[in-house]
């Protein structure tokens, strides 16, 4: 558990570009909010998974998260190529 209501798997460092200051973080993550479900999935996700994001169907996304509705509203098998390919990045900000 990454706070109250935050599961995520793997740790990372990773640095602020703004600041510079280095914390930890979790590699992946999920968290059911009363609005969407989100999904922590790397630092940029809209560079990383631009492609991805064009196929994956109705989404939302933030800077390393993607906002999903509801799970009918996607392509499954995109969702987890984009999760299997953001635990294969050595990196997570770019």
């Amino acid at each position: 558990m990454w706070g109250s209501s935050l599961i995520g798997f793997g740790q990372v460092k990773i640095k602020s570009p703004k600041t510079g200051r280095e914390v930890d973080w979790l590699k992946i993550g999920f968290s059911p909010r009363k609005a969407d479900l989100s999904l922590y999935i790397s630092g940029n996700i809209n560079h990383q998974h631009a492609d991805a994001l064009k196929k994956l169907g109705k989404n939302k996304t933030g800077v390393g998260c993607l906002y999903i509705h509801k799970l009918e509203d996607i392509d499954i098998k995109i969702l987890k190529g984009m999760i299997e390919a953001s635990l294969k990045m050595d990196f997570f900000y770019k």
